[in-house]
């Protein structure tokens, strides 16, 4: 790829894991001076991940059935949730905007994902950023 070219937007995404031991990976391929993906590694607190989890169990997304949601043609949005002994995945295409939900077959099902995708990534953003701009005094 050429240093100033840049992968088509298709390409573009967001990662994160958050595992049961803490490890909090991270990866993102947005367009910055290079054409490379940016990936952070950090390790977070037992109340990182009961926060973590309180948040997606009070979201409801556990009893929402994502059969409904606008399959993705190219851009898509996907979350994958491992608590315990549940497991699910949830895709469905890129949501742009809260009229993409209201538009949708199960609005209240996509609402409860769009929502619950926007708090995981501010807790998320905000972790990677402390971890990794603040420097210790001294």
């Amino acid at each position: 790829m050429q240093p100033n070219s840049f992968p088509p937007r298709s390409y573009l995404f967001h990662q994160f894991e958050l595992c049961p031991n803490g490890r909090l990976r991270y990866a993102n391929s947005a367009r910055y001076k290079y054409a490379g993906t940016i990936r952070k590694e950090a390790f977070v607190s037992p109340g990182v991940l009961d926060q973590a989890r309180r948040i997606i169990e009070e979201s409801g997304i556990i009893e929402v059935d994502p059969k409904s949601w606008p399959q993705a043609t190219d851009r898509k949005q996907e979350l994958e949730v491992k608590i315990g002994e549940t497991h699910m995945t949830f895709a469905c295409a890129e949501i742009g905007s809260l009229l993409d939900v209201q538009k949708s077959d199960d609005p209240e099902g996509l609402k409860n994902f769009y929502y619950l995708v926007q708090d995981l990534k501010t807790l998320i953003f905000s972790l990677v950023s402390l971890h990794f701009r603040i420097r210790p005094l001294g």
